[in-house]
């Protein structure tokens, strides 16, 4: 049977033993195996051969009680839960330890010192009856004592929670233990318990009920975090749109304006339109311009004036807000933009459905930069455009271009055109209303052992005005609350991971994630420092056909291995890439302005991923996507769940960051392949960061990743290494809608750095190439910066080790 107690249980009966000892006459005979007296030899009670004898006689018995079996044990657990405990104080309890950690250790030290044989030779006792009956009493009690503190000591322990502990090295088997607790069911019942929340507008109400569902799984700290922000609201009377020559008024959805209409699907009317857009009426030509690209506008502006006219505008290719300021600079006065039914997957029909945009490229409006807190100057900006901007459906754009009927014929889709030849003039009529408003953010965290100042931040978005984008911020969240739910599992039992996990639901996504910038904004200086990854969940289930997953090119290895390890739990998997691309939600933050390594896991349908990018921009009304019609048994979610908490278990665990270096300089690499642009001094720095992060993988990471060659003081010196590899990719300027961070990709049609294909553009539609030379230049400091970073790393760790030799 194993015995488990304290040191401070072992630490008592020790001190014990020496008290009785101390009896009158004979008070210093513990003293004679003190390291104190052995050096100053010059106490009047060591002359006393009685007592001489009778405590070796004792720690001789002492010494063959501490070799039971077991006993060893004992104190190493006991020692480890001290040490994590109370790190402050492990010096102060060493005696206490030692004869556990080495039974024979102080017994064997004081025989092979000189002043021990100089100073404590042992002579023949004068009464050896009196000393065994008086060495039996000791014996007897010391047995006693020990037995009563072994008793304490084990139930003090089954009594008391024990001291966390952490894994400390690599090991699946407890990710495994953790992510088998995940089910299906339980999602399903944590979704339609949000999914009620839809009946509350109140963005305060819902956050409190997430609140509730991650306290009640066990999160030990839940808190909100609020800000009052700029919002861009519908106003009291949806917009509309009217023919010019026949005096017909269409509401954004086609139906003609009428009471009737206005009062069957008011909200639906009041909620489409484009956030941050410009206010008023506007009456010009519609000039149709496809997807807004610089080839499409440079054509159209050979062919007519274009100046203060109304261009209609698809969804897709390019991010919104880039073709919108291409749209504002060629002198456009608003835009009727919709989505081309042929863009979309047959299985969808939203020639009558509406949506909203927003142009915010992030964040508070009224305080752009900076966090909205108490004291912060605002700024007066209700609109972020010049242009009025609509939302319509395909339906009205069919009766815009007199077309009887919007969609396919038979198995053919014909794209939305406006003829060349015709003219058509238009009327729109746009109103919102601007208001500052509470966002909140629910932010929940477990904290780390062995780091917990490095963050592992897993994200979603909650509720959004008028439940936008339909039931996705239910699944998102019902995810997360799963992970929670099995994660805390583990910790009541006394584990936890080495690095600090939080989990946050984000308020006000839809109007361009406001609630992740403000909270970034607000704590920069920390999250640049100790931000080591994000885990994005945003939108997890938008098809049922294809895993999707996205991740920077520092996790795309581990993002490949994960997977792989779950298709081999299934029958049926197809092969996915993963790539580094341009994707919505909060991560937007993290990856644009702090360069934190990002990963997401989504489900999509294959014939979504084959049509344009951006198409997700547009955020539906909450009867389009019925999240239990896409995957009714909620195992797509238990997947994404158990995909992405490994993803987290790993990167807050592992002694070294899972991160990959030399995938970023080979991602380098291919972005400049058949690049045009790609001058012979942006080849040579690629090839020199190649060489540098080769070097770097081999001489520290691979000695770091095996547990006989790890030295921890360095591996603290790699991690902080690791985690600010792709800061180095943060450019300064970029167009609209585009990355900062320039690993990223706008499509996974593409390869090339994004900012080197619009500056090409630009320079083929403008006289001069500033432009261009200007992002080349970007792009070359950003690999120099790369290449002189991992060279800096691999001259610290030298340094390290010529000053530890």
């Amino acid at each position: 049977m194993r015995y488990t107690a304290s040191p401070e249980v072992f630490s008592s009966f020790h001190i014990t033993v020496c008290l009785y000892l101390s009896t009158p006459g004979k008070k210093m005979a513990y003293q004679k195996v003190s390291a104190d007296q052995r050096e100053s030899g010059h106490s009047q009670y060591l002359d006393n051969d009685d007592l001489q004898a009778t405590a070796l006689d004792l720690e001789w018995d002492m010494e063959k009680e501490l070799e039971e079996p077991g006993f060893d044990q004992f104190q190493l657990d006991s020692s480890e839960n001290e040490n994590r405990g109370h790190p402050e104080s492990v010096d102060l309890n060493l005696d206490s330890i030692q004869p556990a950690t080495s039974p024979k250790g102080r017994f064997q030290r004081l025989q092979e010192e000189s002043d021990y044989v100089s100073h404590y030779t042992r002579s023949v006792p004068k009464s050896n009856s009196y000393n065994f009956c008086r060495l039996l009493k000791i014996l007897c009690t010391a047995a006693i004592l020990f037995i009563l503190g072994i008793l304490i000591g084990y139930y003090a322990h089954t009594s008391c929670p024990s001291h966390a502990t952490s894994s400390g090295t690599i090991d699946p088997q407890l990710y495994q233990e953790i992510l088998k607790t995940i089910q299906a069911e339980d999602i399903k019942k944590s979704f339609r318990n949000l999914v009620e929340l839809y009946k509350s507008e109140d963005d305060m109400e819902i956050s409190k009920a997430i609140k509730t569902h991650w306290t009640a799984v066990g999160l030990e700290d839940v808190q909100f975090v609020n800000y009052s922000v700029l919002l861009n609201l519908p106003g009291p009377w949806p917009s509309t749109v009217t023919l010019s020559s026949s005096g017909q008024c269409f509401h954004p959805n086609g139906q003609p304006c009428s009471e009737r209409a206005r009062k069957d699907s008011s909200q639906d009317l009041l909620y489409s339109y484009a956030a941050y857009s410009a206010k008023g009426t506007l009456e010009a030509e519609v000039i149709d311009v496809s997807y807004g690209t610089a080839d499409d506008l440079k054509r159209i502006e050979k062919m007519k004036n274009i100046t203060n006219h109304i261009a209609l505008l698809k969804l897709g290719k390019l991010p919104l807000i880039y073709k919108i300021s291409l749209l504002e600079e060629a002198g456009f006065g608003g835009v009727l933009l919709y989505i081309d039914p042929c863009d979309l997957p047959k299985t969808v029909n939203s020639n009558y459905d509406t949506f909203m945009v927003t142009l915010n490229p992030g964040g508070d409006p009224s305080t752009p930069g900076y966090p909205s807190v108490d004291g912060s100057f605002r700024q007066n900006r209700s609109n972020l455009t010049s242009l009025l901007v609509q939302p319509i459906s395909a339906s009205l754009v069919a009766k815009l271009i007199s077309l009887p009927t919007a969609g396919t014929k038979s198995d053919i889709c014909s794209p939305l055109e406006l003829p060349h030849n015709e003219i058509r003039i238009v009327s729109m009529k746009i109103q919102t209303v601007t208001k500052f408003q509470t966002v909140t953010n629910v932010v929940g965290y477990v904290k780390g052992l062995a780091s917990p100042d490095r963050y592992i931040i897993v994200g979603s978005h909650h509720h959004a005005i008028y439940s936008y984008n339909g039931q996705e911020w239910a699944s998102s969240t019902a995810i997360i609350t799963a992970f929670i739910r099995a994660l805390m599992l583990r910790v009541k039992r006394g584990w936890r991971p080495d690095r600090t996990i939080v989990f946050c639901a984000w308020g006000g996504t839809t109007l361009g994630n406001i609630g992740s910038y403000e909270w970034g904004e607000d704590f920069k200086k920390i999250l640049q420092k100790n931000v080591v990854a994000y885990v994005s969940l945003h939108s997890p289930i938008r098809g049922n056909s294809s895993l999707h997953p996205v991740a920077s090119p520092s996790l795309q290895q581990l993002a490949v291995e994960k997977n792989k390890f779950n298709c081999a739990r299934r029958t049926r998997c197809p092969e996915t890439n993963v790539s580094s691309v341009q994707i919505q939600g909060d991560a937007d933050y993290f990856i644009n302005h702090l360069g934190v390594p990002t990963v997401q896991f989504t489900y999509e349908d294959i014939s979504a991923l084959e049509g344009p990018s951006f198409l997700s921009e547009a955020a539906f009304l909450q009867h389009v996507m019925k999240i239990e019609e896409i995957d009714p048994f909620f195992n797509l979610h238990e997947t994404i769940t158990k995909l992405s908490g490994e993803m987290i278990l790993q990167i807050a665990n592992e002694p070294v960051l899972p991160f990959n270096a030399l995938d970023i300089a080979l991602e380098v690499q291919n972005s400049l392949k058949g690049d045009r642009l790609s001058a012979h001094h942006l080849l040579a720095a690629a090839s020199h960061l190649r060489e540098s992060a080769e070097l770097f993988q081999s001489d520290e990471m691979r000695p770091a990743n095996d547990p006989k060659e790890r030295a921890l003081d360095r591996v603290r010196m790699l991690n902080d290494i690791l985690q600010d590899m792709e800061k180095n990719f943060l450019v300064r300027q970029v167009p609209p809608g585009f990355y900062r961070n320039i690993l990223y990709h706008m499509d996974e049609k593409t390869s090339q750095f994004s900012v080197l294909m619009e500056a090409w553009e630009h320079c083929n539609s403008h006289a001069s190439n500033e432009t261009l030379q200007g992002v080349l230049s970007e792009v070359l400091n950003s690999i120099n910066s790369a290449q002189v970073y991992f060279k800096a790393g691999l001259e610290v760790f030298e340094n390290a080790l010529v000053a530890k030799n």
